[in-house]
């Protein structure tokens, strides 16, 4: 690692997400930190270094790498050349694997924003093992999906005494628009729900409970919760999955641990569209040409303006219990989920993988079990708000 020329690789710079990441790593890398980009097209990721050098003329001879999912040697290199790779380059079913294998053989950290769950467990039981032999960190959902509920539950965790039964139920409520990427992802999701659900109960049989703990989710049902937000609705995305698995890995969520997770919003006519819309898009994903259609309504590499996303929030909050009958309420918030907060998120994560002492893991990671209060602490200092509210 020592010996690596580059920190940090920026894969999908050219993207709009990966763009916003590649800028924020402009502006707040520390002094000294060798970063790169990383693509297939070599005059847009030219056009990405000159929005850089504007930011910093420094920036004007940034290194730019040749990297493609279609040619695993040039991801192999890519890989060789760098302590940790960022890649914002999805549907992670369809475009992540060479990048995590490449990885996962030669013992490079890897960051990404997946929020996609089949693609996740795939992962695990194709490359841990792996992983684990060469030290690599395989760090996946370091965007909205899933740092804020991850650590923002490890967070609520950390406030009450050791070795106690701990419920927590989490609510978000954002104001936020998702990229074309998310919704590219989204769709995938949909229409994968059977392979997914197979893959899931492979790697469940493989990892089996955690030994002498219980730990699970509990799905919950629609309902008011004044704490919340308003009415709130079970919210069946990767981000509780990604929470039980830290809940899995580390002893400090005590003995007996279940979480809930919701969406909340303040009007029940706008929850019971969500849900509509929702329940649509699963049932037409199915259909092949439908899905090819819905694929092109929104493209990879579309995003909202600045002052659009300069008008955009997130709030999470968590309502804990403990089995002797103590409460505690917290809350984790932001700026722009999608994109602004997204894009930090991610890179703030690779900075902490290249730089700062971490426990000593390998192997596919959650970001509270690979760096937990390191990373919290880094995304407080940069405008992401952890905090214990008054019951």
């Amino acid at each position: 690692m020592a010996d690596r020329p580059y920190d940090i690789v920026v894969f999908g710079a050219t993207g709009f997400t990966g763009g916003l990441t590649a800028e924020y790593l402009a502006r707040h890398a520390p002094a000294g930190t060798r970063w790169a980009l990383a693509g297939r097209n070599a005059a847009k990721l030219e056009q990405v270094r000159g929005r850089l050098a504007v930011v910093d003329p420094g920036w004007a001879e940034l290194a730019l790498l040749h990297a493609d999912v279609g040619d695993p040697a040039s991801l192999r290199a890519v890989a060789e050349a760098t302590k940790v790779v960022i890649t914002t380059v999805g549907p992670y079913i369809r475009y992540g694997e060479p990048l995590v294998a490449a990885c996962a053989a030669i013992g490079t950290d890897y960051v990404d924003l997946t929020g996609e769950p089949e693609f996740v467990d795939r992962m695990w039981l194709g490359y841990h093992e792996q992983a684990e032999r060469s030290g690599a960190r395989i760090v996946h959902s370091c965007g909205f999906d899933s740092i804020p509920y991850d650590l923002g539950v490890q967070f609520t965790v950390e406030q009450l005494p050791e070795g106690m039964p701990i419920s927590i139920d989490g609510f978000m409520r954002t104001n936020g628009s998702f990229s074309g990427g998310t919704y590219q992802s989204t769709i995938e999701i949909f229409s994968r729900m059977r392979s997914a659900s197979a893959v899931a109960r492979e790697r469940r049989r493989r990892e089996g409970p955690p030994n002498g703990r219980r730990v699970r989710g509990v799905t919950g049902a629609p309902h008011h919760d004044e704490f919340g937000g308003g009415w709130v609705v079970p919210l069946p995305t990767l981000d509780p999955i990604t929470v039980l698995r830290s809940a899995r890995a580390l002893d400090r969520y005590g003995p007996d641990f279940s979480y809930s997770h919701y969406l909340a919003v303040k009007r029940l006519p706008v929850l019971a569209g969500l849900v509509g819309g929702a329940g649509a898009l699963i049932l037409l994903s199915q259909i092949p040409p439908v899905r090819t259609q819905l694929l092109k309504l929104k493209g990879s590499g579309e995003g909202p303006s600045e002052e659009q996303r300069a008008k955009s929030w997130f709030s999470i909050r968590f309502a804990a219990h403990t089995g002797d009958g103590a409460e505690l309420r917290t809350e984790v918030s932001g700026g722009d989920p999608g994109y602004t907060e997204t894009s930090k998120m991610l890179a703030e994560s690779a900075l902490c993988l290249a730089h700062d002492d971490l426990p000593e893991r390998a192997g596919q990671l959650t970001p509270a079990v690979a760096m937990g209060p390191v990373l919290r602490r880094r995304l407080d200092a940069a405008g992401i708000e952890f905090k214990v509210l008054d019951v």
